[in-house]
């Protein structure tokens, strides 16, 4: 490609989770993808192959750990591993959706804190840096030794709501973890926020409590990081919509969207369900009231900013 805003030494290669999103990065950059392969022996183990020499020189591989995770994160241990045998001079790990995110404590006896665990496996394998997109929990930055950037998906769904040019506007949290993430997604379409009050006797078992805040006559927007099974979120705009609200919106940056979740999203009093590309959706998983935008523009921005040693930040305003 011509018109490339990278120096020649700059490589990006795409393992198997999200080639879509690679390939719109690549073109945004004005570079081609690295060629390679991923491909398995026999009995599925892992087999990759570089083709073109990487020595010298700033890697940039992409790949969201989403589902089958383990399969994913296995490609791409695999594949730094390659390159730091290569002699790549950085390895820069581009993950827009890092899966194993949510245990990032020991919220009960006797459980790992894998987030860490994938922290170590990363860097033991080579990984020079990190760059993602909404992190399940902001202190898994800090389960690095290397710089992590983290990019944040909120503005990029906010600038999609504000050119709706929607009215009576209130911003919900479905749970007071949420809160942070709600009032600043609020103050960027200048709207009041709400919160949904829930206890989870169990993972993936959600009873919900109360709204706190004013629905009534209101179009909500609830906004997550990311809808796993959806229990949440379709009890949450269910009960919104019980409090009188005239419309209910969702968003997120990770459409996780396993077992039961679209089901769930199709039935639900959901309107309009808005997420990004961070994970590769099937054609079994989109349906008609899904709108995906694309973090392909912000990720390639952050590339060429690392690239050129000059601050991330100002892409997260």
């Amino acid at each position: 490609m011509g018109n490339s805003r990278l120096d020649s030494n700059v490589k990006v290669f795409s393992l198997n989770s999200n080639v879509p999103l690679a390939k719109e990065i690549v073109e945004f950059l004005g570079v081609d993808l690295g060629e390679s392969s991923v491909t398995k022996f026999s009995d599925g183990e892992i087999q990759i192959n570089i083709e073109e020499s990487v020595r010298g020189c700033e890697v940039y591989l992409i790949q969201s750990t989403s589902q089958p995770g383990n399969q994913y994160i296995m490609e791409l241990l695999t594949m730094i591993d390659a390159m730091k045998r290569a002699s790549a001079e950085s390895i820069n790990v581009v993950i827009p959706y890092y899966g194993y995110a949510r245990q990032d404590r020991k919220a009960r006896s006797r459980e790992p804190i894998t987030s860490k665990l994938i922290a170590n496996l990363l860097e033991v394998a080579g990984a020079t840096r990190i760059l993602s997109l909404d992190l399940h929990s902001p202190q898994i930055q800090g389960f690095f030794d290397i710089p992590v950037d983290q990019l944040v998906g909120v503005p990029l769904l906010a600038k999609y709501f504000n050119e709706k040019e929607l009215d009576d506007i209130v911003v919900v949290a479905p749970d007071n973890g949420g809160v942070v993430r709600a009032r600043k997604f609020a103050s960027l379409l200048h709207a009041p926020i709400a919160f949904i009050d829930k206890r989870r006797p169990m993972p993936n078992v959600v009873e919900v409590m109360n709204v706190v805040g004013e629905i009534k006559g209101k179009r909500a927007i609830i906004i997550d990081d990311m809808i796993d099974t959806a229990g949440t979120i379709s009890l949450a705009a269910n009960s919104l919509m019980e409090k009188d609200a005239l419309e209910v919106y969702a968003c997120c940056t990770h459409p996780v969207l396993s077992g039961p979740a679209v089901e769930r999203l199709k039935n639900s009093e959901i309107k309009e369900l808005v997420t990004t590309n961070s994970i590769d959706l099937s054609d079994e998983k989109r349906m008609e009231k899904l709108t995906i935008l694309s973090v392909a523009p912000l990720i390639a921005q952050a590339i060429i900013r690392i690239h050129k040693n000059e601050s991330v930040s100002v892409l997260f305003e």
